[in-house]
């Protein structure tokens, strides 16, 4: 084990080892694969009702009658392609998103891909690394890991040489190595590699709502197809005519395109996410973002720019001798940690590693602590942390740091100690050490729009609270100011934390305990709860949350919790991330009415039919022409269009609230055109032609109601379907394809009349449930309708 410490596997063990397939190899399934992607779009239960349907009409009816079979191929096309896109963009990104591993290898330390560890493999570990494989410790320098992944528990466990780690699990504090026992398959983290990295079909409340819709509706359309069915073969004059009646309304019940649009909606936002280099790792993320109405910031990474620099060491020791040993003590420190965190490295930026200062005990920082510390041969022990909880107010200093943090600087105490068993509150103080951070210049704007979008911002830290109060201030966050200091929250009462929560905006000297904390207590007042982080004593507050959002430079342990990875570490994503989900939920809510009036029209119009024993009044190639331009076409755009609505609760009554009686106006209308033409004597093929007539006006009224705002491309889009209709019944090719006449004029005209009452209806129908929006909705240069 000794020799295995040293110098690691060689090249020929590793040939070896990899040959007999003891590699880290498992499924990456960022996305699903090609194979997948085609069955899912191809064998569903509409296609496979809709094939049985075309046949039907193949054998006893018209072929003119059988286009909407076209309707699988173009569902399972445009399906396949847009998650084909989807697919790429996450692999790509996928790839970058994976961390390195550090092994030592031929006795030197080199970075490898996950999936090029083998069975043996000496790793080395630092703060922030996620154990990919399973091992056995081999060396450990205060080694801490947080293994709450894998049991719940949040409090970090020291190892020590021999102790046995499992992946999944992430390193808090201190430095180490350990040997891979079980890798690939065999190790845990495969399970949890799957699940992080998932191309999202996992549960979603707008899935869920589709969902609900569907299976409403087959429990509708068994019956009512069968009554249908049933009156078509008693009224029409042969059995073609019946199967091509009962086959007009059955399809038209079906909302054959509503799963589609959803599907092509959420993978579009993959897309456009991932070419702002967001990796979106579950798709439901998409829809959660919309839902957002909290958004609580780590300040450092998110609102700070990563690196920081030493602006000053201000000695707080009368003796002369003291600074020059204040400062090799402190460059001593700060020298000692194998990955230096940001404020370390400005450290051993401006003081290199002092000769004669050799470390026999060290405690290495962690967030929790907040501090670390080393006794040194012949130097005494010396702790370096942050300045409120190293010392105390009776400590002379204490001021002097409360003072420059109120300025936005941070500032570190650093000091000697008898021992460095719990040396809080016995420091001998001897310098204060100051850094500079650096404010995302971006950051202003970014919180801006968020407080014009009424998102909460909720500003967690786990610095000093006036220091994060004068980042607050510098931003402009409302609030930020009264910085509120975590040490005096009450952690056992939830009500009264949750009240603190909801009134406040700027948290400093919060715990990672207190983020988890934090994010349950915002949870339990009915808050949608966003939490960013880059860091390790993030990950459990972003686990938690709603939807966890890291930084692309964070810990690995980070980004694998996280459902949304701004690759870049740009803030001003965010915006386009919270956009995006909202384009996606309001467009399928605005679609889905278009849909669900379809279907419900169609179950008035086959219950008409079937009960009172008359022929279904169009045939399925007037249902195929209709449904195109006042559904199929226009839905496409809209579901990808920009939008910058709120989401709001209740989806699926609301609806239904508007689709089902739109659904019955549009039913009696065309029901009454048809009636009222075949009274005056009209042929079949004339009365059907009114009632396509009638159908047509009155649902492309629903879609120019659906279709607001009116801005250019869409009143493009609604004006093109009239042209389009106009020109089916003008062009005689067209005219005589979709069987339609147009020798009755009278009949014509009356349909009109009717459609406009019936649009007339609608519209108030619009007003009383779905009452007109009345903020702004903005076609800014970003929110390009993209196909």
């Amino acid at each position: 084990m000794e020799q295995l410490a040293d110098r690691g596997l060689t090249t020929a063990e590793i040939a070896e080892r990899t040959a007999r397939g003891q590699v880290n190899e498992v499924s990456r399934r960022s996305s699903r694969s090609l194979s997948a992607i085609v069955r899912a779009n191809v064998l569903t239960l509409f296609n496979a009702v809709i094939a049985a349907l075309w046949v039907l009409i193949m054998i006893f009816g018209q072929w003119q009658d059988g286009l909407f079979g076209l309707v699988i191929v173009a569902n399972s096309a445009i399906g396949i392609v847009q998650e084909l896109r989807a697919k790429r963009t996450l692999d790509r990104l996928a790839v970058v998103n994976e961390a390195p591993v550090r092994v030592r290898r031929n006795g030197a330390e080199t970075e490898i891909p996950p999936r090029k560890v083998v069975l043996g493999d000496l790793i080395l570990l630092c703060p922030g690394d996620r154990l990919l494989v399973d091992g056995e410790i081999t060396g450990s320098g205060g080694l801490e890991i947080d293994e709450s992944l894998l049991t719940g528990e949040a409090d970090p466990v020291h190892k020590a040489v021999g102790d046995q780690v499992l992946s999944g699990s992430f390193v808090v504090a201190g430095t180490g190595s350990y040997v891979a026992t079980k890798v690939g398959d065999d190790a845990y983290a495969a399970k949890l590699a799957q699940e992080a990295s998932a191309f999202g079909l996992a549960h979603s409340e707008l899935r869920a709502g589709v969902t609900r819709f569907i299976k409403y509706i087959t429990w509708l359309v068994v019956p009512i197809g069968m009554l249908l069915t049933w009156s078509q073969l008693n009224k029409a004059e042969d059995f073609g005519q019946a199967v091509t009646g009962a086959v007009a309304g059955i399809v038209t019940m079906i909302p054959e395109g509503l799963v589609l649009m959803t599907s092509i909606a959420f993978a579009v936002g993959v897309v456009r996410l991932g070419r702002r280099r967001c990796l979106v790792q579950e798709l439901p993320a998409i829809e959660i973002l919309a839902r957002v109405d909290v958004l609580c910031l780590d300040k450092t990474g998110t609102l700070t720019a990563g690196g920081m620099n030493l602006a000053e060491v201000r000695s707080l020791a009368d003796d002369p001798l003291t600074p020059s040993l204040t400062t090799e003590a402190l460059a001593a420190l700060a020298n000692l940690e194998e990955t230096p965190n940001p404020t370390v490295q400005a450290i051993r930026v401006a003081h290199p590693a002092p000769p004669g200062w050799h470390a026999t005990t060290t405690v290495p920082f962690s967030s929790a602590r907040k501090w670390s510390g080393a006794e040194f041969a012949g130097k005494g022990a010396w702790v370096l942390g942050a300045a409120d909880v190293l010392l105390t107010p009776e400590t002379p200093g204490y001021g002097q740091a409360a003072d420059l943090a109120a300025t936005g600087l941070r500032v570190l105490a650093l000091g000697r100690v008898a021992t460095l068993n719990d040396p809080v509150g016995s420091v001998e103080p001897r310098a204060l050490v100051v850094l500079e951070q650096r404010i995302r210049p971006e950051a202003a704007d970014t919180l801006r729009y968020f407080a014009e979008q009424g998102v909460a911002i909720k500003i967690i830290s786990g610095d000093n609270p006036e220091s994060v109060s004068a980042i607050a201030t510098a931003l402009g966050v409302p609030g930020g100011r009264d910085a509120v200091d975590a040490r005096t929250l009450p952690e056992d009462d939830p009500d009264k934390l949750s009240e603190i929560l909801d009134t406040n905006t700027v948290f400093g000297r919060v715990t990672p305990h207190q983020k988890r904390l934090f994010v349950s207590a915002l949870q339990s007042r009915g808050h949608t709860v966003a939490m960013t982080g880059d860091g390790v004593n993030d990950v459990l507050a972003l686990k938690d949350a709603d939807l966890g959002v890291a930084m692309g430079s964070g810990s690995g342990a980070t980004r694998a919790v996280a459902q949304i990875v701004l690759m870049d570490d740009d803030f001003t994503s965010l915006p386009s991330v919270v956009g995006e989900g909202r384009r996606v939920l309001a467009n399928i809510e605005r679609v889905s009415s278009l849909f669900l009036t379809k279907t419900f029209y169609a179950l008035v119009l086959s219950l008409l039919a079937g009960i009172f024993g008359l022929a279904f009044p169009f045939t399925p190639r007037h249902s195929t022409l209709v449904n195109a331009l006042t559904i199929g076409v226009p839905a496409f755009f809209l579901a990808l269009a920009p939008s910058s609505e709120r989401a709001k609760p209740g989806f699926v009554p609301r609806v239904l609230r508007l689709a089902i009686p739109w659904g019955v106006v549009c039913a009696l209308a065309v029901h009454l055109s048809y009636l009222l033409a075949e009274t005056r004597g009209a042929t079949p093929e004339e009365s059907r032609t009114a009632a396509v007539i009638t159908l047509f006006l009155v649902t492309w009224w629903a879609l120019v109601l659906i279709a607001r705002p009116y801005l250019w491309w869409r009143v493009t889009l609604v004006g093109a379907m009239v042209v389009l209709f106009a020109l089916s019944l003008a062009v005689p090719f067209t005219r005589e394809f979709f069987a339609l006449t147009l020798s009755d004029p009278a009949d014509d005209v009356v349909s009109i009349a009717i459609s406009v009452v019936a649009a007339l209806a609608l519209t108030i129908v619009f007003r009383v449930m779905r009452p007109v929006d009345k903020s702004p909705v903005q076609d800014r240069p970003t929110d390009t309708l993209e196909v």
